[in-house]
């Protein structure tokens, strides 16, 4: 039912305009002190009539001649094609009313052909005609506000399929390169690297096009990112990986945390480098998710500019999927760099 009402909410409010208005008019004719005893078949007549009339006024302006105005920006021609119609009804519609109360008393009928009555109409019919041309303006915003938004909408899908693009092939650049040093050593370990790389690109070409997947998805992408750089390393660098928390039911923005995990691989880990480490932590609590990652650090000052491309990608993506839901925390010294992510998942 609230689907419908906001699928229709200009109808609806159309309709219950005009039913507010026939209640209120149907009660004044009703009870007017003027009629000693009231006559509700003709009152009903007078109201159907009343609202019917205000109907057509309201709606030969709403849909022919305001928007003519607004297009030629003619005033004159408005006032002319509007008011000369406008008294036309206007005085027919007096003519039904003193053929509907015809046999009212004298006194009354009097007040129908005076020219106070007239005027007192005609300004009437004008507010509500005004009333549900000024519906149209609101009508109006309505519809501007609604493709403002399916723009930005439109703008920001546009945005993060972008950004998302730019992961892919980062991550692609990385993983040939790892392939082709196991290949170029003759590794044993080739076909499995590339089972991984199989897997990894099947998740990136197709779960990932999802706005969101589950978590256990990405973290077992992350697991095979992981595996890969292991068998590059020869398993020479300790890597710790821990996942607290339940993940069932629980989902996240694809490739959100990629960034992280391949700059503390990339700038972190070298063969060369006998204290290099990478620790990686995922804790989950209700809609609480806390990411970490902690590594060596070895990286050279234009290493650490190239890597800021990557982590200004992830920032942008986080301000777009999780507004006001994410905080995002780095800390580095001449040793360590440390990144922590917190999302909130609700």
């Amino acid at each position: 039912m609230q689907v419908y009402f906001q699928r229709n909410r200009i109808l609806v409010m159309h309709l219950s305009f005009w039913l507010l208005y026939f209640s209120f008019f149907f009660y004044q004719i009703t009870f007017n002190r003027r009629i000693e005893e009231p006559d509700y078949a003709r009152s009903f007549y007078d109201a159907t009539a009343q609202v019917f009339i205000m109907a057509v006024l309201s709606y030969l302006n709403y849909f022919f001649w305001m928007p003519r105005f607004l297009k030629h920006k003619i005033l004159g021609r408005y006032l002319l094609e509007f008011f000369v119609p406008f008294f036309i009804i206007i005085y027919l519609h007096v003519l039904l009313k003193q053929y509907i109360y015809f046999e009212i008393n004298e006194k009354y009928n009097s007040f129908l052909h005076s020219y106070k009555f007239f005027t007192t109409h005609s300004i009437i019919a004008l507010f509500i005609v005004a009333f549900v041309s000024m519906l149209k303006f609101v009508e109006d915003w309505f519809e501007l506000e609604a493709k403002k938004k399916e723009i930005e909408n439109e703008k920001l899908i546009a945005e993060l399929r972008f950004l998302k693009a730019q992961v892919n092939p980062h991550f692609l650049f990385n993983t040939l390169n790892n392939l082709y040093y196991l290949a170029t050593v003759n590794s044993p370990k080739t076909p499995e690297v590339i089972d991984k790389l199989s897997q990894m690109m099947r998740y990136m070409l197709y779960d990932s096009n999802h706005n969101k997947i589950a978590i256990s998805k990405e973290i077992d992408y992350m697991k095979n990112y992981i595996d890969l750089e292991k068998l590059r390393l020869e398993n020479k660098i300790p890597i710790v990986f821990d996942i607290n928390g339940e993940l069932a039911g629980r989902q996240i923005v694809p490739l959100i945390l990629i960034t992280f995990l391949e700059n503390a691989f990339k700038h972190g880990v070298s063969n060369t480098s006998k204290d290099a480490f990478v620790n990686i932590s995922i804790d989950i609590k209700d809609t609480n998710f806390i990411y970490i990652v902690e590594n060596k650090k070895i990286t050279s000052k234009n290493e650490i500019e190239k890597s800021g491309i990557g982590l200004h990608n992830v920032r942008r993506r986080l301000e777009l999927s999780y507004p006001e839901k994410y905080n995002l925390d780095i800390q580095e010294d001449e040793l360590t760099y440390k990144v922590t992510l917190y999302l909130n998942l609700g």
